[in-house]
């Protein structure tokens, strides 16, 4: 990446404070653009799922997988709970959609409390493994909460073979104007397809592991019996380990990332694979310098840029995003390393300007956890909005949780220090309400980016991106405007 007219900022950057500048393409569709990541951990879309705890889940990890991305499970939850989820995300299919499912005999209310899972709103009705109905919230409307799901339910049902030709079982459903099919493997309910996973199947490449497995990480503290922690996160199958904390220079990081490194290298004798190891997060080249050589293979970018951090206004530490990774990159590239811009991002030029400053991948957080996928539980407010909770992974909620094990002193006094936002609602939007609309939304806008730079890939995009400097007045005259002014 070069400066237009080889300007050289005297200040630091957000991604808000530059712009991308267009130059002679010979890319002519966003179909011709590749972007599978350069970090070498799999993933076919430079997209990561923040380690929240309101975020990341197991129907996020396998979502966002199925889509070339990869989320990083948070290290509060137990491991037993990790554990399922792993084993869960492991077992779902890399190209069908995992159904809601309900029993005949189950109540009304119980489908009215799943649907809210999936993006696809529609649950099919197994009995003994076999679809034979399927139901939806109209189908819920006007009749009692406690009503069995086999009195609403619709009996008349398509079905595609597992084996079936994808472009076919769209015309079925373009045909039959379905939401969906269920999947069969013989009478056994397998999955289901959508119209629109169809199609993105079709564009999308899965993120998968070399047993043909949907990808997932996981993350770990820098507290306790570190290469334990680390040992059983490998056993249970994680693709990517991440060391985090929110202050990664530290010497405490220093010192537990080869504990890290010597169970991933312990794990890679055993199995022949070698595991990614993610450490951060820092903001200068230093730290990255410092966790490269204590093992590190990737850098996490980022203090204070999230929507749910208050690191920045309670301590006046952190850096404007967009300079943070575009120096930290460079440092890394420079030790054979590479950097997740973690944080800061909030529509998909500011993806596509992480790339363009050196991001092998892009983690988001808080614009993923208002969508159906995400790990919190689906809210109405007043006004009949759909919402689900957020918070930080600092604030006093997340402290809690952390320190539940410890006495009743230790909690309280640790809970005098919390930073981060408790309690914030982040609203689904009506338009793009799933994580795969969100997914569409951000690879479409950073694929045409691609196409503006005449790059194909993210290291030629790295390499030929232009980007200049602009006012706060250039950025708001370059917004879409919804209404006449």
């Amino acid at each position: 990446m070069k400066f237009l007219n080889d300007l050289q900022p005297t200040l630091d950057l957000t991604y808000s404070d530059v712009f991308m500048v267009p130059r002679r393409s010979s890319v002519s569709s966003r179909l011709d653009v590749d972007l599978t990541t350069p970090d070498e951990v799999g993933t076919t879309i430079p997209i990561a799922v923040a380690n929240m705890t309101a975020v990341a889940g197991r129907r996020m990890a396998e979502t966002v997988a199925r889509r070339g991305g990869i989320a990083i499970l948070p290290q509060d939850i137990a491991l037993d709970a990790v554990r399922e989820m792993v084993s869960e995300v492991k077992q779902s299919h890399p190209v069908f959609e995992t159904p809601v499912t309900v029993a005949p005999n189950d109540a009304v209310t119980t489908v009215l409390s799943l649907l809210g899972k999936r993006a696809h709103g529609v649950a099919v009705v197994i009995d003994d493994g076999k679809p034979v109905g399927i139901v939806n919230e109209r189908d819920c409307v006007e009749v009692d909460r406690f009503t069995r799901v086999g009195d609403v339910m619709t009996t008349s049902i398509v079905t595609v073979d597992k084996d079936a030709d994808l472009s076919q079982a769209f015309e079925t459903m373009t045909r039959g104007h379905l939401p969906l099919v269920p999947v069969l493997d013989g009478d056994q309910l397998v999955g289901v397809l959508t119209r629109k996973g169809v199609l993105r199947s079709a564009i999308y490449q899965p993120a998968l592991d070399p047993q043909g497995k949907l990808m997932v990480g996981g993350a770990i503290g820098i507290n306790g019996d570190i290469k334990g922690k680390a040992a059983e996160l490998l056993s249970i199958g994680v693709d990517v380990l991440v060391a985090d904390t929110a202050h990664g220079h530290q010497e405490k990081m220093v010192e537990v990332l080869p504990q890290i490194v010597a169970a991933r290298d312990d794990h890679a004798n055993r199995t022949g694979r070698q595991i990614p190891v993610v450490a951060g997060n820092v903001v200068t080249p230093d730290g990255v310098s410092d966790l490269v050589n204590a093992g590190a293979d990737i850098l996490k970018v980022g203090v204070g840029p999230g929507a749910m951090c208050t690191t920045r206004m309670m301590t006046g530490v952190g850096r404007p995003q967009f300079s943070a990774v575009l120096e930290c990159a460079q440092a890394a590239s420079d030790l054979g390393a590479h950097v997740w811009a973690d944080g800061g991002v909030k529509y998909p030029r500011d993806v596509a300007l992480a790339l363009a400053a050196g991001a092998a991948s892009v983690m988001v957080g808080s614009w993923f956890a208002g969508t159906y996928e995400s790990a919190g539980d689906l809210v109405v407010d007043v006004d009949g909005r759909l919402y689900k909770e957020s918070f930080g992974m600092a604030s006093a909620r997340a402290v809690r949780s952390r320190t539940k094990d410890q006495s009743a002193f230790d909690r309280a006094r640790s809970a005098l220090f919390e930073e981060g936002i408790s309690h914030s609602r982040m609203y689904l939007d009506p338009q793009r309400p799933g994580v795969e609309d969100l997914l569409d939304q951000i690879v479409a806008g950073v694929r045409s980016s691609f196409t503006y730079a005449g790059a194909r890939t993210i290291t030629e995009f790295r390499e030929l991106a232009v980007v200049g400097l602009q006012s706060s007045a250039g950025y708001d005259e370059g917004r879409p405007h919804t209404t006449s002014w």
